[in-house]
């Protein structure tokens, strides 16, 4: 576990502006997320100047193709240490099962190996329209029951979602959540939000947030204050 459960995402190709951000949130926040946007520009390179704050770091691929693939995209990030990686769900077992092998594998640090639900952009309608029969709260279930199974160490799930994954899942189960929106933020592209508070005392082990910390005027007192709003047990 993390003493601090606020991950901050830095979606962002400009490393100066990422690499000044990481090493200003020590102390403010427990981790930092690395998506798609930055690490597609900057690589490895790029993850080890973040690394440099100390800080843990999610490193969010969202990893979904065929087992073979998946294992080895595992296989070359690992080396960097992240503190969590996670795959789609969607990709089924046989996908899940050779990225838990892959993990398991592995010489040095192992991170939580996290399978991504439904994303907090989608709703029941999207999900309609791309082919799911059953609602959101109902798919998430499946694919983290799924996960389960698969020996994943826990999921990415909407704010809505934690209480029932909390509820079916046992307490080792890392819960991973984003769609996190203080009272006085927009909720912008996220369309099942939560605001801290409520997504730790649900049950949430690490909280997402990003544009409300990165876009603040002042980011570390944006996190600081999201972080004394935290039920005072997490």
């Amino acid at each position: 576990m993390f003493d601090n459960p606020i991950f901050c995402a830095l979606d962002t190709t400009d490393l100066e502006v990422a690499t000044a951000l990481a090493h200003d949130l020590g102390g403010a926040v427990g981790g930092l997320k690395l998506g798609l946007e930055f690490f597609y520009r900057h690589g490895a390179d790029g993850y080890r100047a973040i690394a440099q704050s100390g800080l843990p770091i999610f490193l969010d691929l969202k990893l979904h193709d065929i087992p073979n693939t998946v294992a080895g995209g595992l296989r070359a990030v690992l080396p960097l240490g992240p503190a969590i990686v996670n795959v789609h769900a969607a990709g089924g077992r046989a996908m899940l099962e050779a990225a838990r092998r892959t993990v398991d594998e592995h010489d040095g640090h192992k991170p939580w190996l996290i399978g991504v639900t439904i994303l907090t952009s989608l709703d029941d309608a999207d999900l309609t329209e791309v082919g799911y029969s059953d609602a959101t709260e109902s798919q998430v279930e499946r694919m983290a029951a799924l996960c389960d199974d698969c020996g994943l160490d826990g999921v990415v799930c909407s704010p809505r979602e934690i209480a029932g994954q909390r509820s079916s899942r046992s307490l080792g189960f890392r819960l991973i959540v984003p769609g996190i929106r203080p009272t006085d933020s927009a909720a912008g592209d996220q369309k099942r939000v939560m605001t801290p508070f409520d997504a730790v005392d649900t049950g949430a082990d690490v909280i997402v947030v990003g544009r409300p910390i990165t876009q603040a005027a002042d980011p570390v007192a944006a996190a600081h204050a999201i972080a004394r709003s935290l039920p005072e047990a997490a």
